[in-house]
C-alpha cells in the first residue's frame, strides 16, 4: 500500500476477512441533542457508563488526539433460518452463540492497524470494538456500509442487520467515498409492532423496556410486569431483527458470507440446568463467548423468569419444584425475590 485512499483501505479490510468496510471523516455526531435528551430522560436505565465521557462519545476526535478519519468494518453473524427450540430451553441472542466478537474483531482490526502503521509511521491508528465510547452505528452509516433502521440497528438493504461493528480511529486524512443513504424503513413499523415490551419508537429504544438490556445490562430485579413479555429470552433478544423485511430471505442475503467465528456453539440453554448452576459451571459454559460478561446471578434471575413463562404454558413438576426451592432459600436475594414474584404470578 503506497497511498491513503478509501478504496485501498476498504480492500485491506476485506483482506482481513471483514464483510463490509468504509471510511468517513472524524467529526461530531449529528445526534448529539437526541443522545443528551435520551440520557436526561433516563432511557439508558442502569447503564451509568453511558453518562460518562459523553463528550468523547459524541466526537471521535476526543478518542484520539488529531483524529481525522474513521475506518468502519462489519462482520456478519447470522441469517434468518432458525433451529426449533428444544423443550425446556431458553433462547440466546444470535450474536452471542459463537466466539466473542470483541476479541475476534479486535484481533483482525489490530492486524489492519499494524499494516497501516508500517506504511504510514507518522500516523496513529486506534482499533475500537464496542467497548470504546464511540457511536459505531452512526459512523457505519456515514461510511456507507449500511443505514440505521427504526429499530436503531445498522442494516444493509437486502441483506439485513445481522452485523457486528468495529472501527479504527486515525489521524490519517483519508478522503471518504461519499454515500447517500436512503431511509431503509419508509412507512414500515414491523419492528415497533413486534416488540413485546413496547420499547421501540422510530429510531429510538427505551433501554428500560428492552429485553436485550433487561437480560444483559440490568443488574438488579426486573419489574414483574415485564416477566411475561420476556418470553423465552435468557440472554438478549432478536425479535425486532427477525421481523425486519430486510432480514427476510433474499438472493443477496443468501450469498452474503457469515464469518466462521460466529458458528453457533449453542442456540439455547436448558433452563432447569441453568437454575442450578454455580460459578464454575457458568465460566465453563461461557468460555470464549461474549456471554461471559453476564454474571451468575443475572443468568439465574433470567432463567427464573423464563421458567415461569414455560410453566404458564406447559406444566413441569421438576421445574416448578426448582422454583419453589429457590423462593424458599437462595444465596442470591435478587434470584430469590424473582422466584417469589414468578410463583405469585403463576
Amino acid at each position: 500500500m503506497n497511498q491513503l485512499d478509501a478504496s485501498s483501505i476498504v480492500e485491506l479490510c476485506y483482506s482481513a476477512d471483514f464483510a463490509l468496510a468504509g471510511v468517513t471523516s472524524a467529526k461530531r455526531s449529528s445526534h448529539d441533542v437526541a443522545l443528551e435528551q435520551w440520557l436526561v430522560d433516563g432511557k439508558h436505565g442502569e447503564m451509568e457508563w453511558m453518562n460518562r465521557n459523553v463528550d468523547v462519545r459524541l466526537d471521535s476526535r476526543n478518542i484520539l488526539e488529531g483524529a481525522k478519519s474513521v475506518i468502519c468494518v462489519a462482520d456478519r453473524y447470522s441469517k434468518l433460518e432458525e433451529l426449533p427450540l428444544q423443550e425446556g430451553h431458553g433462547l440466546v441472542a444470535r450474536y452471542a452463540r459463537g466466539k466473542d466478537y470483541h476479541k475476534e474483531m479486535k484481533r483482525r482490526l489490530h492486524r489492519v492497524c499494524d499494516i497501516l502503521q508500517e506504511h504510514f509511521p507518522s500516523e496513529k491508528f486506534r482499533a475500537c470494538v464496542d467497548t470504546a465510547p464511540l457511536l459505531e452505528r452512526e459512523y457505519g452509516e456515514r461510511s456507507g456500509i449500511g443505514a440505521i433502521g427504526k429499530h436503531t440497528l445498522l442494516l444493509e438493504q437486502g441483506v439485513g442487520s445481522w452485523m457486528l461493528l468495529g472501527c479504527i480511529v486515525t489521524t490519517a486524512d483519508i478522503s471518504p467515498i461519499h454515500h447517500v443513504q436512503e431511509d431503509p424503513c419508509s412507512t414500515c413499523t414491523q419492528c415497533i409492532d413486534a416488540c413485546p415490551t413496547d420499547a421501540i419508537t422510530p429510531w429510538s429504544v427505551d433501554a428500560r423496556r428492552c429485553i436485550s438490556y433487561l437480560t444483559i445490562e440490568h443488574r438488579t430485579a426486573i419489574d414483574p410486569e415485564l416477566f411475561s413479555s420476556i418470553g423465552k429470552w435468557l440472554f438478549g433478544c432478536d425479535i425486532c431483527q427477525e421481523v425486519c423485511p430486510h432480514n427476510q430471505k433474499t438472493q443477496k442475503g443468501d450469498i452474503a458470507p457469515i464469518h466462521e467465528a460466529y458458528s453457533p456453539k449453542f442456540n439455547s440453554l436448558d433452563v432447569l440446568e441453568l437454575l442450578g448452576w454455580d460459578e464454575e459451571q457458568r465460566r465453563e459454559a461461557f468460555s470464549g463467548s461474549s456471554m461471559k460478561r453476564a454474571k451468575l446471578g443475572m443468568m439465574r434471575r433470567n432463567a427464573v423468569i423464563v421458567a415461569g413463562n414455560l410453566l404458564a404454558v406447559t406444566p413441569n413438576e421438576e421445574l416448578l419444584s426448582a422454583l419453589q426451592m429457590i423462593a424458599q432459600v437462595d444465596d442470591d436475594p435478587i434470584v430469590q425475590e424473582t422466584a417469589v414474584a414468578v410463583l405469585l404470578q403463576l
